[in-house]
């Protein structure tokens, strides 16, 4: 478990993200737009890239959420004190681990179990 005023930072840290990532959702919102099939207003390689920009922007919009979801998570999991506990095995998650991913859930012998 980490230590009492590293959990504040990490709270202030996963807020801010939050908060930036919510951003970029609503700056992104007219990229993942309905694209205009109409050829006499817009040729057909322009319609590709459109497509293909189109297809890129909901893609990146649904990492954002799970990013978000993910935030949430460590966020609801530092209000109840289970924050830095791996959600399978009940054991202290790596400060170092949390440091660099604080929506970690897995501890490390975990984690590489569940890739396997």
């Amino acid at each position: 478990m980490t230590k009492l005023p590293d959990l504040v930072e990490l709270k202030s840290r996963l807020r801010r993200e939050r908060e930036e990532l919510v951003a970029l959702g609503a700056e992104s919102q007219q990229a993942s737009q309905t694209v205009e099939l109409d050829q006499s207003r817009v040729g057909r390689l322009s319609r590709m890239d459109a497509m293909q920009s189109q297809a890129m922007a909901i893609e990146i919009k649904r990492r954002r959420e799970i990013q978000i979801t993910r935030i949430d998570t460590a966020l609801q999991r530092l209000a109840n004190d289970s924050f830095g506990l791996c959600v399978r095995c009940a054991e202290a998650i790596d400060q170092a681990r949390l440091e660099f991913d604080p929506t970690s859930l897995l501890c490390i012998d975990c984690a590489s179990d569940s890739e396997l």
